[in-house]
């Protein structure tokens, strides 16, 4: 537990002190937000704010995870250090997060809305992402443990959702898709979510909280350490440390908040959404909670669903719509709500999925015993 309160100030005061430092880089370098015309006319105020914020939740990220690791080694020479669970992780988070970067700074330093070319974009996401996958499937502990495994998950994995063929190229194959099919999920969800001061790192704030508290109840409930017969317990490998990473998230995005509050003063980009979705993903993954996901990270679900229903819908009705706009925190906006309102009713969207995913997560332990 000291781990957790250690990388989550860390990452804290790294974000707090580290984001207006990257504000003043930025506005020296003209490194502003384009906006889109057709968009809120509202947000026409915003052209020119400082993006490419999520380079310090990364940064913040990665520095309280390694820092903590020191910290806790000089004092216990005996301490594990980093994991293999941690490190893909992170390869995954930091991985996304330079394709962002490179997206964000073609569009400022061209200064137009399209930044990669999208087939660009999709392969450079692809490579990280399988990279991530297959990276997932090694790395066994003294129990044989992967960070990743080839059964489909809810609350842990099911083992009637298996990929099949465990243990060949054919279900290695069948795992890089699923895989990669959750990170596309998560990382348009977080990325279409991010158009509102402190929207998306509002709602990513509560979704790393919870699992940070499942990674604490798996590590727990672990079957490494859980000795009654019968036990229900969790098959994931080091939990804790996913539980720190969430928990550094935590800190980091709370800190980057205080500036990314409307009226913002920093965005965080493509460089912070498509991080933020790959940790997202990650720690589904890797936690043995992907189907979970769903109800976990609603918001994000709903938002997109919201962007796909205008898009079928347009191309199906000869170019009528369902929503003013899309993505849905637009279409409120347009509706004449006030940015916070849409934002603060869309924290509690937020929040009451998170509720629901958590009572689910630990109803089922509770059923299991």
């Amino acid at each position: 537990m000291i781990a957790l309160l250690i990388g989550s100030a860390l990452a804290l005061v790294l974000s707090l002190l580290g984001t207006p430092l990257l504000i003043r880089l930025l506005v020296k370098k003209g490194y502003g937000q384009f906006i889109r015309d057709d968009g809120p006319t509202a947000h026409h105020t915003k052209r020119g704010t400082p993006t490419m914020g999520g380079a310090v939740i990364v940064g913040s990220l990665a520095v309280a995870y390694f820092a903590t690791h020191l910290i806790l080694w000089l004092a216990d020479r005996s301490h594990p250090g980093p994991t293999a669970s941690g490190g893909v992780l992170l390869l995954l988070t930091a991985g996304m997060g330079l394709v962002g970067f490179l997206d964000d700074f073609i569009k400022i330093s061209k200064q137009r809305s399209l930044g990669l070319r999208p087939r660009s974009k999709v392969i450079l996401q692809g490579i990280v992402g399988v990279l991530f996958a297959v990276l997932a499937l090694n790395f066994p502990n003294a129990l044989g443990r992967t960070p990743a495994s080839m059964n489909i998950s809810l609350v842990r994995d099911v083992p009637w959702l298996d990929l099949a063929f465990a243990g060949t190229l054919v279900g290695t194959i069948l795992f890089i898709i699923w895989s990669n099919l959750i990170v596309t999920a998560a990382t348009n969800g977080v990325n279409l979510t991010d158009g509102l001061d402190g929207l998306a790192a509002g709602a990513s704030v509560m979704v790393f909280g919870a699992y940070m508290l499942i990674g604490i109840w798996q590590f727990n409930q672990s079957c490494g350490s859980v000795k009654v017969a019968g036990e229900v317990c969790y098959e994931v490998r080091d939990p804790m440390d996913l539980a720190l990473i969430a928990g550094a998230l935590v800190g980091s995005l709370i800190g980057f908040l205080w500036w990314n509050t409307s009226p913002a003063k920093i965005f965080m980009g493509d460089t912070g959404s498509l991080a933020i979705g790959g940790a997202v993903a990650g720690l589904a993954i890797l936690s043995r909670t992907e189907l979970l996901l769903i109800i976990l990270a609603g918001l994000f679900v709903l938002i997109t669903m919201s962007v796909i229903i205008q898009v079928v819908f347009f191309r199906l009705s000869g170019g009528k719509r369902v929503f003013k706009m899309a993505p849905l925190q637009h279409h409120f906006e347009l509706k004449g709500w006030a940015e916070v309102t849409v934002v603060v009713r869309f924290w509690i969207i937020a929040g009451l999925c998170v509720a629901a995913a958590l009572g689910i997560f630990y109803g089922e332990w509770v059923v299991g015993l």
